[in-house]
């Protein structure tokens, strides 16, 4: 994995509200607030392959950063990050819906608190939800265990409060700023170390035939794919990902999600 640095400028203008947000929860408080949340029994039916998230399923995973895909050896993880957006992520669930393809989108805290319908609605399509901290800083790696706790915990009662009880299965850590501290924490809680093996670069708009390009020269190197559905304009990914999907289905791929 490439590590992507600094907290983008579109995070930048909300750090003081995930300083505040993070402030709120700590140790048992984050647990109480989970169990507040399942217990409100508002938890939507996921699909099948979204059934181990369930909030009462809390159970450790390998702390291993995982790139292989539970479709086997012509498998391809779809993996979305940043979100949910209200502009972009409706248009990325029409366009996976369209396809048939099942994604893992990696939502941050602050954008689940912010849009609570939206984390619903990717968990109703079937999609599976990954923890990718509060505030998305990249340089987490470089701070405190307890501030990568807290942007960890709490983007993970974030998530689940927004959802209504369905729990991230995954953590990736912003730019791939994990820490043996931060997977070990993760894989506790059950989600499993997110890396990817294709980093569209989409997120610095290089255009549709540039992502696409990526995609094709890149997915031999592993299954994981890279693709954002916040932090700007994303209609560079939604032409990519229009191309790229059925090309990946006539080269004999198909779609699945992350081991665990």
């Amino acid at each position: 994995m490439e590590r992507r640095g600094g907290v983008r400028g579109w995070y930048g203008k909300m750090a003081g509200a995930a300083l505040a947000v993070t402030a709120l929860a700590v140790g048992a408080s984050v647990w109480t607030a989970q169990a507040d949340a399942v217990n409100a029994g508002s938890a939507p039916q996921a699909s099948a392959p979204a059934a181990p998230g369930g909030a009462g399923d809390v159970k450790r995973v390998s702390k291993t950063i995982v790139h292989a895909s539970d479709a086997g050896e012509r498998g391809v993880n779809i993996t979305i990050d940043d979100g949910p957006d209200p502009t972009w992520t409706p248009q990325v669930l029409d366009l996976l819906r369209e396809h048939g393809v099942k994604a893992t989108f990696c939502v941050t805290g602050i954008q689940a608190q912010a849009h609570p319908d939206l984390v619903k609605d990717i968990v109703a399509a079937g999609h599976r939800l990954c923890d990718h901290s509060v505030s998305h800083d990249t340089a987490m790696d470089r701070k405190s265990e307890a501030y990568q706790k807290k942007e960890i915990l709490d983007a993970e009662r974030m998530i689940v409060e927004a959802s209504g009880g369905v729990r991230p299965m995954y953590y990736r850590a912003p730019g791939g700023a994990f820490t043996p501290y931060s997977r070990e924490l993760a894989a506790s809680r059950g989600m499993r170390p997110l890396g990817w093996n294709v980093d569209t670069k989409d997120f610095e708009q290089p255009g549709a035939d540039a992502i696409v390009a990526t995609v094709e020269e890149e997915i031999a190197n592993g299954p994981t794919v890279l693709f954002h559905d916040a932090g700007g304009d994303r209609s560079q990914t939604l032409d990519a990902m229009r191309r790229i999907l059925p090309w990946l289905k006539e080269q004999g791929y198909t779609f699945g999600f992350p081991v665990r």
